[in-house]
């Protein structure tokens, strides 16, 4: 049997592989990027890269917490017999947190009270008994006083008589003699008063020293027993209670702690790779959420934990409604400033210190892609580092669907 195969023309063949190699030359093209792809105007974003001085802030988070802080602690032995306030509760300085018990201590008050009341009465029935001396030693210098008068009248009364020649001179020597030896009596007497005033002056003053020891150890001890009821000491709120009711707590030991609510300091954890470019006193803007409040760096630590630097920061602008111990915050750490610097204003998809493809607008129809280099950001700067220029017109709009292309046509 005869088989004829039907054989097609040549060139039927060369067209087919012709065709095929343009669809694969178009293919290649297309996938390469190189071809031109059209979009509407009306769905693309555009922004314009500006140059001019900028201030470069890092961000960085952390909290507000009190700007003084008050530790409560037991001001003696004993055991807590009533809570009165708990964590978060506002207070003022005279605000009861807890009592305290302690019997003991009542007990040593009212023996103090006592013995300085007794020592009271001592001081003065000895003030008493001291002023009936200085009373007998006054009668004396009286008598005496008196004899003197009585031995100058006997003196005169013989000087007249010895003139008549009625007496005898030996009783004129007499009277001179109880004149002399009056004198002599109340000298001494007049110098044993005064030595008597200034002893009884140095026994009542060891006397008012005693009391007032007395005084001050009750004084004391009464301090004491009034800070059994622990007050808070500031205004502010409650944070921590560290003790529990029917506790027995030693001398000095931990029992609240009381923050301020209006003196608030910042405590901002900065960025590891940024904290070295942060300066004390560099000036810091915190938000709360509810509004931005000026602030200061005051205190970096040298310590990294968790890839950041703690700093702390004084607020110098008023507080916002929410601010409160605790109350997390952002905050805008100023770094530097540069003076003629090229940025953007940050949108989707582009991100501080890295690179990214976007087309720039070359002409009014047509796009191209550009590799850009950014850099730090800044209250919402990008700064550029390389691929762009100032009034350079960039696309903002998500073109990711149209990476392969290079070039995007405008229509409009």
């Amino acid at each position: 049997m005869k088989i004829e195969l039907t054989q097609n023309p040549p060139w039927k063949k060369s067209i087919l592989i012709s065709l095929f190699i343009s669809l694969l030359c178009y293919a290649a093209y297309a996938v390469s990027g190189k071809s031109v792809k059209s979009i509407s105007k009306e769905n693309i974003n555009f922004q314009t890269v500006k140059t001019g001085p900028i201030d470069i802030y890092a961000n960085a988070y952390g909290e507000l917490i009190s700007a003084k802080e008050r530790l409560l602690t037991a001001p003696a032995l004993g055991k807590v017999s009533e809570i009165l306030v708990r964590p978060g509760t506002q207070v003022t300085p005279d605000t009861v947190i807890l009592h305290l018990f302690n019997p003991k201590l009542n007990q040593e008050v009212s023996e103090a009270q006592g013995l300085l009341a007794q020592q009271k009465a001592q001081r003065e029935a000895f003030k008493y008994e001291q002023q009936n001396e200085r009373l007998n030693y006054q009668s004396n210098i009286a008598d005496i006083e008196a004899e003197i008068e009585k031995a100058q009248l006997e003196l005169s009364v013989n000087q007249k008589l010895l003139k008549l020649g009625v007496a005898a001179q030996i009783e004129l020597q007499r009277a001179k003699l109880a004149v002399a030896q009056q004198n002599k009596r109340l000298k001494f007497e007049k110098e044993k008063y005064q030595q008597f005033l200034e002893m009884q002056s140095y026994q009542l003053t060891q006397k008012d020293i005693t009391i007032k020891q007395q005084r001050s150890q009750v004084s004391l001890l009464e301090q004491q027993l009034e800070d059994m009821k622990v007050k808070a000491g500031i205004t502010g709120s409650l944070q921590t209670l560290e003790i529990e009711l029917g506790q027995s707590v030693q001398l000095g030991e931990s029992l609240a702690k009381v923050g301020s609510n209006k003196e608030l300091i910042a405590r901002i954890r900065l960025p590891q790779h940024q904290a070295d470019q942060v300066d004390i006193n560099a000036p810091v803007i915190i938000d709360t959420q509810k509004g931005l409040i000026k602030a200061h760096i005051t205190r970096i630590e040298s310590i990294v934990k968790n890839g950041s630097v703690l700093a702390e920061a004084i607020l110098d602008g008023e507080l916002t409604s929410n601010s409160r111990p605790a109350l997390t915050v952002s905050a805008q750490v100023f770094i530097k400033h540069q003076k003629d610097a090229v940025f953007t204003k940050q949108a989707a998809g582009m991100r501080p210190n890295s690179k990214h493809s976007l087309f720039v607008q070359s002409s009014n129809n047509m796009l191209k892609k550009r590799e850009v280099t950014f850099g730090e950001i800044s209250q919402g700067k990008l700064v550029v580092k390389n691929g762009l220029k100032p009034n350079d017109t960039i696309v903002i709009s998500d073109l990711s669907q149209y990476s392969q292309f290079n070039q995007i046509s405008l229509e409009q």
